[in-house]
């Protein structure tokens, strides 16, 4: 699919980043793979999936001499990742593909194959691997896996707002992330159904999807990859040194 834009999440957390600081440099996405920043890998893949305007969202001096040398545009970090995401989609519009600069491992082809696969009535679809095809990519990789009725998943840090009504889900994404240390105000928000369910295994991957959109007044799909590294990302010291071992194999 062309006539897309993308918008990469590059900010901070605040505090020292344990990633950043392991590598010697200033910040996670100015780590080089290959005689390239994660951040230009990130950038390059998604140009060359068929991304027209793309952002990246970071505050970082650093950061943003990066993005002006890739000739991306730079967007000043929100109070929070939902924010980032929201204010990113107002600036570039939709369809839009969301992802992150420590998406270390992104490939064209990856991009490519989940706008085909997401469905055309979806107003946003989130990537995710089976942990069969994850552990077959990536053996010995330790995950967060997500474990429900069907199986167990995770996510790959892919994100598609087809529309302007994919704004809803931010909406809703906000809330949960305002509530984040208090687990009972999340569990009020999503409703106790539906956390029963996942308590019991009972709630199926797209069970939660549909009940999520329903939430947030969409219609919102899970799309399952065939590429197992694409659930890979750089989040901590060990997730880098496999990253390395990847490429250096490849």
């Amino acid at each position: 699919m062309s006539g897309f834009s993308a918008l990469v999440l590059a900010g901070s957390r605040g505090g020292a980043d344990p990633v950043a600081d392991y590598a010697g440099v200033a910040h996670k996405a100015l780590i080089r793979l290959e005689g390239e920043t994660l951040l230009a890998r990130v950038v390059g893949a998604l140009r060359a999936a068929g991304a027209g305007r793309i952002a990246v969202v970071s505050s970082h001096p650093g950061v943003r001499a990066e993005i002006a040398r890739l000739g991306a545009e730079a967007l000043d970090e929100a109070a929070g990742p939902s924010l980032s995401v929201r204010a990113g989609a107002e600036q570039l519009g939709t369809p839009l593909v969301v992802t992150t600069a420590d998406h270390a491992l992104l490939r064209p082809e990856w991009v490519q194959r989940f706008l085909a696969d997401a469905p055309t009535d979806a107003d946003v679809a989130v990537l995710v691997a089976a942990r069969a095809t994850v552990e077959a990519a990536a053996p010995g990789t330790k995950r967060t896996w997500l474990k429900l009725a069907d199986g167990h998943w995770s996510g790959c840090n892919l994100f598609w707002l087809a529309n302007d009504r994919a704004l809803a889900v931010i909406d809703l994404w906000r809330r949960v992330e305002a509530e984040r240390k208090r687990p009972w105000k999340m569990a009020w928000i999503l409703g106790p159904r539906m956390l029963l369910r996942f308590v019991t295994r009972r709630l199926s991957l797209h069970g939660a999807a549909q009940r999520l959109g329903a939430l947030a007044g969409v219609r919102a799909a899970i799309v399952e990859t065939p590429y197992g590294l694409a659930s890979v990302d750089v989040d901590k010291p060990a997730d880098l040194d496999l990253v390395r071992d990847i490429v250096d194999r490849a």
